[in-house]
């Protein structure tokens, strides 16, 4: 699948965004100094949505341009998302069974585990961590695997229905179904939902638009540069405001489905030429992956070493904060770097293996 221009940065930006929800959040919980109150320290789930529309663009978007093609492959698609998202996924459901049924008893470091472990593991499993997030509460390690849940469950739905869909009526399908599933999630009746956090509707949406520029239907938002400027600073104040934050749930989604829709649009395809050449930071961007899933696991071991400080020196609140997100960037990007090179490369070289 093609890369496009400053997605890779992007990633990283969002990965760093519910990092630093997560690092409030944990903050709170044990006493310490946050910034909770500053919305661009509050949009975690914001980023996880965001995140979402990024998955259904380009998944879509690769789907699409196979089937223009007649090369479409079910068994080739799977392959390649098995390759990319199963080994690290499991690695850190392993690793969080152990870390809250086993290495916390063994520390005598009291958590409530108030679930049946094989329930647990099957939710995990078979990714439902979203099903095992909202009934169990298992830990952040577990918890924060719950919207890697909704992108294996969202390639399960994609896949066979677009193979199915002849390739002039794709775009209609997944309008209608767009729509469809978005009236359906807001109904009354359907709280389950909701609850259970099944936001298929962002991945959609991300799909629809990568699908409108391929069939040339967007021209027009390149025919001046304010247009692109006018959704990138939408969406700053998105992130860094509360002028968005309607109380209307179906009002507030819409918004941000269509929103995240056209700014990803803007990023990929009307750049004018322009793109984010900082290999360090593009870098980060592909191993975005391994950033989401190892910093609740480097917040840990940061809040541990800075409360010990605490208890041990006169640390004052500045000092404090800034040693937790140093210590968790630090600690987050050198586990997704080692876990990159020596362990995710492996299986990437695999995917390499297998093209449409």
């Amino acid at each position: 699948m093609e890369r496009l221009p400053n997605l890779d940065p992007l990633r990283f930006i969002l990965a760093s965004l519910v990092i630093f929800f997560h690092i409030q959040l944990l903050s709170r919980n044990q006493g310490l100094p946050y910034y909770l109150e500053i919305p661009i320290f509050n949009r975690g789930p914001e980023a996880v949505n965001m995140f979402f529309v990024l998955s259904g663009f380009l998944i879509i978007k690769g789907i699409y341009k196979h089937k223009q093609h007649g090369s479409f492959s079910i068994k080739t698609f799977y392959i390649k998302r098995v390759l990319r998202i199963f080994p690290l996924y499991y690695l850190v459901v392993i690793f969080g069974f152990i870390f809250y049924w086993l290495l916390l008893p063994a520390l005598d470091i009291p958590y409530n585990n108030n679930y049946n472990l094989v329930e647990g593991v099957l939710l995990a499993t078979f990714f439902l961590p979203n099903v095992l997030d909202e009934l169990h509460k298992p830990g952040g390690i577990l918890e924060v695997l719950w919207s890697i849940g909704i992108e294996e469950q969202f390639y399960i739905i994609i896949a066979p229905l677009l193979y199915f869909v002849g390739k002039y009526k794709i775009l209609t399908a997944l309008s209608l179904l767009t729509i469809a599933y978005f009236i359906v999630f807001h109904l009354d009746s359907m709280d389950v939902l909701r609850t259970y956090q099944f936001l298929y509707f962002f991945l959609f949406a991300g799909g629809v638009i990568a699908i409108l520029e391929e069939k040339k239907q967007l021209q027009f938002l390149k025919w001046s540069p304010l247009m692109p400027i006018a959704v990138v600073v939408c969406t700053g104040l998105y992130f860094m405001t509360n002028l968005f934050e309607f109380q209307v749930l179906w009002l507030r989604n819409a918004l941000t489905m269509v929103l995240f829709s056209l700014f990803i649009h803007s990023l990929a395809h009307n750049n004018f030429g322009k793109a984010i050449k900082i290999k360090f930071l593009n870098y980060l961007g592909r191993i975005s992956y391994g950033i989401y899933m190892f910093h609740v696991i480097a917040l840990n071991i940061s809040m541990f070493f800075v409360l010990k400080a605490r208890e041990q020196f006169i640390l004052n609140d500045t000092i404090s904060i800034l040693s937790i997100y140093i210590l968790t960037f630090g600690i987050t990007i050198l586990m997704a770097h080692v876990s990159y090179v020596y362990y995710e490369s492996y299986f990437l070289k695999l995917k390499t293996k297998f093209r449409q």
